[in-house]
């Protein structure tokens, strides 16, 4: 039996797949180039018209699509070399020398002036993010792979070792000696390894508020869990590591929002993924997670309704939106969604902040979970 590779073979022979894998993209546009033809690219089309909910696997999914980007069409130029430019610079300055970078650090390497014109290369960052997401479709890969990260963002805590391996160096970490802060989850997490796990499920957050007030009250100490925060719309890294534990750890996880159809969002696209990036679905989708609260029966079951708020409405035309989406026709979620239309009230995470300020690590987050009372 073929002995298990190490961490460091397989980042070794992942930068050789994906640097065989750009020389053979500019090796078909050179020859295109001396046949007289006008140079393309293959890419998956990322619109609506080709994104689905499989139901079977639980998760939003990029269907067969495809589209042609051509060099001499002024409708694609810009795209095209800005596709080009990151290609070369994942080549020739990450992959080769094995180094990672943040997605402004691309942009700022990559940004000039076009000789003898006006024009520049890349005017906004959001450019070339979209470059960026361009070529790791078209090569069949993921950004992490191509060294790119974003800025960190999300954080964690519990009774958890995870070992983090920065190039030749490993550091144990201890996520149960974070102080107040948490440990703050990586861009890129393929290399984490977990060790002396003492947690039976994953409990996030979407504030950093709800992070520190738990973190502070030791709920995780008390019960046991891996406590996390995504700050907002979850991040990849975030992501990722949730989709890791759940499945590697065979974890339960669970998820806090505010009661509002972004909050929504927020848990499906952690749990399904997301139409904008479809293609990562099967690495960034979290089945196994249940939303947990708020919600809006927990308005009323727990006397919130004098700190409410009333929905926009655009609150309203988003909860309608939502309503007819495949990963939301669940009968429960339907009551959910048209239980928001009938009152047209929303409310936040902190509202049982009301009660006291420890009521959710001492009252709602035990009541909730031991009654097993989630939204699928």
């Amino acid at each position: 039996m073929a002995a298990k590779k190490t961490i460091e073979e397989k980042n070794a022979s992942n930068r050789e797949i994906i640097s065989e894998r750009i020389r053979q993209m500019g090796e078909k546009l050179v020859a295109q180039i001396d046949a007289k033809d006008n140079p393309s690219l293959k890419i998956p089309v990322r619109g609506s018209s080709n994104v689905f909910y499989d139901e079977k696997g639980k998760k939003i999914v990029l269907g067969d699509k495809v589209a042609r980007r051509y060099m001499f069409n002024v409708a694609h130029s810009r795209r095209f070399m800005q596709t080009m430019l990151v290609a070369s610079y994942v080549k020739k300055d990450l992959l080769a020398n094995n180094l990672t970078a943040t997605l402004r650090d691309l942009y700022y390497a990559k940004k000039h002036t076009i000789k003898n014109s006006r024009e520049n290369t890349i005017e906004e960052q959001k450019e070339s993010d979209t470059a960026i997401v361009d070529l790791e479709v078209s090569l069949e890969t993921f950004r992490e792979r191509l060294h790119l990260r974003a800025e960190p963002k999300g954080r964690m805590a519990g009774d958890m070792t995870v070992l983090d391996r920065v190039r030749d160096k490993v550091d144990s970490i201890d996520l149960s000696r974070m102080g107040s802060g948490g440990w703050a989850v990586p861009s890129i997490v393929e290399q984490i390894e977990f060790k002396d796990v003492g947690v039976e499920y994953v409990l996030v957050a979407e504030k950093n508020a709800i992070f520190d007030r738990l973190n502070e009250d030791g709920y995780w100490k008390k019960n046991k869990c891996l406590l996390m925060t995504t700050a907002g719309q979850a991040a990849r890294g975030a992501r990722r590591l949730m989709q890791r534990l759940t499945e590697e750890l065979n974890l339960p996880a669970y998820c806090l929002t505010d009661a509002d159809p972004y909050g929504w969002y927020i848990y499906s696209t952690m749990k399904y993924g997301s139409m904008a990036l479809a293609h990562e679905s099967d690495r960034l989708g979290c089945p196994k997670l249940k939303f947990l609260g708020v919600s809006t029966s927990d308005i009323e079951h727990y006397k919130l309704n004098d700190v409410t708020i009333k929905a926009k409405d655009l609150d309203i035309k988003r909860a309608q939106e939502m309503k007819e989406y495949d990963w939301f026709k669940a009968k429960e979620w339907q009551r959910e969604i048209d239980k928001f239309l009938d009152k047209k009230l929303k409310a936040e995470i902190q509202a049982l902040s009301s009660k006291n300020l420890q009521y959710i690590s001492n009252t709602y987050l035990p009541e909730k979970i031991s009654a097993q009372d989630f939204l699928p």
